[in-house]
């Protein structure tokens, strides 16, 4: 997907009707846009380099022109038709013919880069002087070859992350397992629709420092696609320790090597594949995981997708880390099923979770084991042509979580309804009655959760919100409590060149100080804020600005623990980097970040802070 608006401002993806849409890819290419006193226009210049195509010489491609016009209402335009209420969208591109006299490939593409950097680090712990580490300089080399239309074969030698945006602060107070963050690397964003599944067996974070990587993607005939990585894993970081009501974090102080694999066979718009995964422990220990899933499309309107996953591990033998790091053997089994039926008016969704106790994903990202979940929801839409709303869809919702001894962990359920409208609006609002279990007792709830989005103006093209109203329970104390999830979101532009984006969440929670009667105790209140602020000079050229502040406040009183928590904790990052890219290979980087973090005395005193510099050209033949 190659997207641009009238401003210039690039945006590329990639999409399948298996896993649908993913940004994180980069891709090689050009776009000019100029606006006129009638409109504006845009031309797209990508180069075949880009691309991948077979060797004959009439060539038939399927396309689809698209253009988001977000005005009054959404409008989307196409040049080909996309039936209401069907489950597939590449499905319905158009043939492209004419084609000959195209390039071959056997591209080549080396990108070695040269970085320098230096960081400040207080002498003596938090509260002393900053003191200057000396400069580190680090070299690598980045590499991609593409022998021919059906196969592309990246390396990286000592890969460098530096550039990487921070990742959006999330709220962890009360939650019970580790949270999601999106890859952002570039070695790693190459075919990595087909890393995706139901079960998500395969989270290339956890990979965390690669000292080489090497990957190979391609197609097997016209209806076989497969990718395989290996790689050599420094360590550093944490190792998710899964289990059915929480998960805990393990230190990943060993190397290892890694290998992931899938391979996918097409049946029109039906596949089957296979997945496999494999983590060895520099020292002793593994974990592999392989099995088959499949997608099956009987109808336009029906789609049915499974996966059986097995897991055999040997922990390393590390009791000081984590408990069931005693060098044991785990395996078991992980298993999905799912419906989908999606028409104009009616739709619904089933689906099935089965994992073992002793399942194992360690290149996954699977916080949750020894489980028997099941969800489902119908719904039913309804269609305006005038007004202000154009969509209202009402919808049942279930969720039913078990353990394997068959112990109800959450059972939920409720109505909501969807509504689309004016200004490219979208509001969802949902009731759930929940039953969830902590500290050995269920708890009884009732709660609100809605979500609302909308592009109110070219100024303010981006406004959404989500909130989560109600009972709640207090995870750490096992006992039932009152309180509120916020999370608000808004891009803005001020001018033609200035973007800003603004993050901000608060979580708070009351109790009751009695054990019983009103919930009316505050027992911790937590912030997040972030501005991200990007000023294009041209299309190539950028100066971005972060600033990030995170802060909890919490009643130490009223926690039923020994273990001495602080009535608060902040921390606050700010970074600015200028880019200069040509492309995403030939890139010039100059970066400076602080952090700083509470004091004794309740300052902010700093942290750390660096400085760097990268510098990486791409040698194209």
């Amino acid at each position: 997907m190659f997207l641009a608006n009238p401003r210039g401002i690039q945006y590329d993806a990639i999409s399948n009707d298996s896993s649908g849409e993913d940004s994180s890819p980069d891709f090689y290419w050009d776009s000019a846009a100029r606006i006129t006193a009638t409109g504006w226009t845009l031309e797209i210049r990508i180069p075949f380099s880009s691309l991948r195509y077979d060797s004959a010489d009439a060539q038939t491609w399927r396309i689809l022109l698209y253009r988001n016009r977000p005005r009054d209402f959404r409008y989307q335009m196409f040049n080909s038709r996309l039936p209401r209420g069907s489950n597939c969208f590449i499905c319905h591109s158009e043939k492209m013919t004419g084609l000959t006299g195209l390039p071959g490939g056997n591209h080549l593409v080396l990108a070695p880069y040269a970085t320098a950097g230096r960081d400040s680090t207080p002498v003596a712990g938090l509260g002393s002087r900053l003191e200057d580490r000396p400069v580190h300089l680090e070299a690598g080399l980045d590499a991609k070859w593409t022998p021919n239309a059906n196969t592309a074969v990246d390396a990286t030698i000592n890969p460098d992350f530096s550039q990487v945006e921070s990742d959006v602060a999330q709220i962890t107070a009360n939650e019970r397992f580790a949270l999601f963050f999106p890859e952002k690397r570039p070695f790693f964003l190459e075919g990595l629709d087909l890393f995706s599944t139901p079960i998500q067996a395969v989270y290339t974070r956890t990979i965390t420092s690669p000292r080489w990587g090497l990957r190979a993607t391609g197609e097997a005939g016209s209806d076989t696609l497969y990718t395989l990585l290996v790689a050599e894993d420094r360590g550093g970081g944490s190792v998710i320790l899964p289990g059915p009501e929480s998960s805990g974090f393990a230190p990943q102080d060993f190397s290892s090597r890694v290998l992931v694999g899938r391979g996918r066979r097409d049946f029109g718009a039906s596949f089957a594949s296979f997945l496999v995964t494999d983590r060895e422990i520099e020292g002793g220990g593994h974990n592999r995981v392989l099995g088959p899933d499949f997608q099956w499309r009987p109808t336009g309107a029906d789609s049915v997708r499974g996966q059986l996953l097995f897991s055999d591990s040997k922990t390393p033998d590390l009791p000081s880390a984590a408990a069931e790091w005693n060098g044991r053997d785990l395996s078991s089994h992980a298993g999905f099923l799912s419906w989908e039926h999606s028409s104009p008016t009616w739709d619904w969704y089933l689906s099935h979770t089965n994992i073992g106790d002793e399942f194992r994903a360690d290149l996954g990202f699977l916080p949750q084991v020894g489980i028997r979940d099941s969800q489902g929801s119908l719904g039913r839409s309804f269609y305006f042509e005038k007004g202000a709303f154009r969509r209202i869809r009402p919808v049942l919702r279930f969720r039913d979580v078990e353990d394997t001894n068959g112990d109800l962990l959450v059972r939920r359920y409720g109505p909501g309804v969807e509504v689309q409208g004016v200004w490219n609006s979208f509001l969802s609002i949902d009731h759930r009655t929940d039953r969830i279990r902590a500290g050995g007792r269920l708890f009884d709830l009732g709660y609100v959760v809605m979500s609302a989005s909308m592009n109110p103006s070219l100024v303010v093209s981006d406004v959404s919100f989500d909130v989560v109203y109600g009972d709640d329970v207090d995870f750490d104390n096992a006992r039932k409590a009152h309180g509120a999830t916020i999370n608000l979101q808004g891009t803005l532009h001020p001018t033609d060149h200035l973007v800003v984006s603004l993050n901000a969440g608060r979580r708070w929670l009351d109790v009751s100080p009695t054990g019983s009667g009103p919930r009316n105790a505050r027992l911790f209140t937590a912030d997040i804020a972030r501005l991200k602020a990007t000023y294009n000079f041209t299309a190539r050229s950028f100066l971005r600005v972060i600033a990030q502040r995170v802060q909890t406040t919490r009643d130490p009183s009223l926690y039923n623990t020994l273990a001495l928590l602080s009535r608060r904790d902040e921390e606050f990052t700010g970074s600015a980097l200028f880019a200069y890219k040509l492309n995403w290979q030939t890139v010039l980087f100059l970066g400076y970040a602080d952090e700083r973090a509470l004091f004794a005395d309740d300052r902010l005193e700093p942290a750390g802070r660096s400085i760097f510099l990268k510098v990486s050209y791409a040698f194209q033949r």
